[in-house]
């Protein structure tokens, strides 16, 4: 348990006893059960009294009654708690009017407040009229492949094919390692979880739309793709859809966390692009369940999986356009900026050349990195660094 989210979990030590809420999001089933479960035994194991030390699970019927804010504020009244109480509440959207017992316990209680949530309207204005300027969001992922590799490293000797194939969802290393097991885990997750948790709270939505222009947009990983670009092709093929209407759907998506927007910076005119964003999947292993783990497009695969490494280790990321090439990814974080090319292999030396020119394009000293699936040590080609991507993803980000 020590090696999920290893991050996640130094990041809620760090703001242990501050006046700040803590608000984990993410996807369902990425971890964040297994982040509070963690979390609450570092707690006991930091001497603090189980009593003062209050783990609830929304998701279990043992909490059925606590259907409300009221209902949740009768509950933690009953505990008689004296001294600093620890309150950690997974899956809070499930009480209705969460935040008013929320506000209340910040006012009325000494207590440290720890949350979670697989939607964005958790941090919706709602929220944010009640505990503006008072919660700190932390957004969970599933594994990354340094979490998932320190996590199986000991029970094989490889374990790049298996996260590149299904994923990094955490349940993954309670299952059995076979191809039937794992596909069966991935359709749980997306059919019963992701799919009925969205139409829980959407009840009028056309889910065979919506899992039509999913399917579009897995299919179009790291493409400039636009809401017109979707209508139009579910137009052509007899499914006649309003632009209005792919963009609600989109955000829909975006909002429950199963896809990530990326917006296009223009590396000219230092302007953020107004069109043709890139969409990127929480987890590539889903994209594989959907599209039905397919042998072709693994660069796509590849440019998933780093995508997502840089929004857990927290930076911003951008994709660079230039007036004839493209850059896959345009990195800001406290260091500065660096560019970054994905690319399966670079055996090919036109594929290198074509690679490197979007990067040598750019007349700025700013660090410039091709990542590849090749089995090569660190290189250096004309000032540019090129890297195995496995390597890459299981360095810390200091080092990378």
């Amino acid at each position: 348990m020590d090696t999920f989210h290893r991050d996640a979990i130094q990041r809620l030590i760090d703001y242990k006893d501050t006046r700040s809420i803590k608000v984990i999001t993410g996807i369902r089933r990425c971890g964040k059960s297994m982040l509070m479960e963690a979390f609450y035994a570092y707690l006991l194991k930091q001497g603090i009294p189980s009593e003062q030390v209050v783990l609830i699970n929304f998701e279990s019927s043992q909490y059925d009654d606590i259907k409300d804010d009221r209902d949740l504020t009768r509950f933690v009244q009953t505990l008689h708690v004296e001294g600093r109480i620890y309150l950690l509440f997974d899956e809070i959207q499930r009480v209705t009017h969460w935040e008013k017992a929320i506000n209340g316990f910040t006012v009325d209680l000494n207590c440290d407040l720890y949350l979670t949530g697989s939607n964005a309207d958790l941090l919706s204005s709602e929220l944010a009229t009640y505990l503006s300027g008072r919660y700190v969001e932390i957004h969970l992922l599933p594994l990354s492949y340094a979490d998932y590799h320190a996590a199986l490293a000991g029970q094989r000797h490889d374990t790049w094919p298996s996260y590149f194939r299904y994923g990094g969802f955490p349940g993954f290393l309670e299952y059995p390692q076979s191809d039937r097991a794992c596909r069966d885990y991935l359709s749980g997750i997306y059919h019963t979880v992701v799919l009925r948790d969205i139409q829980t709270r959407n009840n009028r939505l056309d889910m065979s739309l919506f899992e039509l222009i999913l399917k579009f947009l897995l299919d179009n990983i790291g493409s400039p793709i636009s809401s017109n670009r979707i209508a139009d092709a579910l137009t052509a093929s007899s499914r006649k859809t309003y632009v209005s209407t792919v963009s609600e759907y989109i955000d829909l998506k975006c909002r429950a966390f199963i896809l990530y927007r990326a917006e296009r910076f223009d590396l000219q005119g230092k302007r953020i692009l107004q069109s043709g964003y890139k969409y990127y999947v929480a987890d590539h292993g889903l994209r594989n369940l959907i599209l039905g783990f397919r042998t072709f497009d693994q660069g796509h695969m590849l440019e998933n999986i780093v995508f997502l490494e840089f929004i857990r280790r927290g930076y911003d990321v951008k994709i660079g356009q230039n007036e004839h090439s493209e850059v896959d990814f345009v990195v800001r974080h406290e260091q500065g900026i660096a560019y970054y090319q994905v690319c399966l292999s670079l055996a090919d030396p036109q594929i290198l050349d074509r690679e490197a020119r979007a990067l040598l394009a750019l007349r700025d000293n700013y660090p410039k990195t091709i990542l590849t699936l090749d089995p090569i040590g660190r290189q250096d080609h004309e000032g540019i660094v090129i890297q195995n991507i496995q390597d890459f993803l299981l360095q810390q980000p200091d080092q990378a």
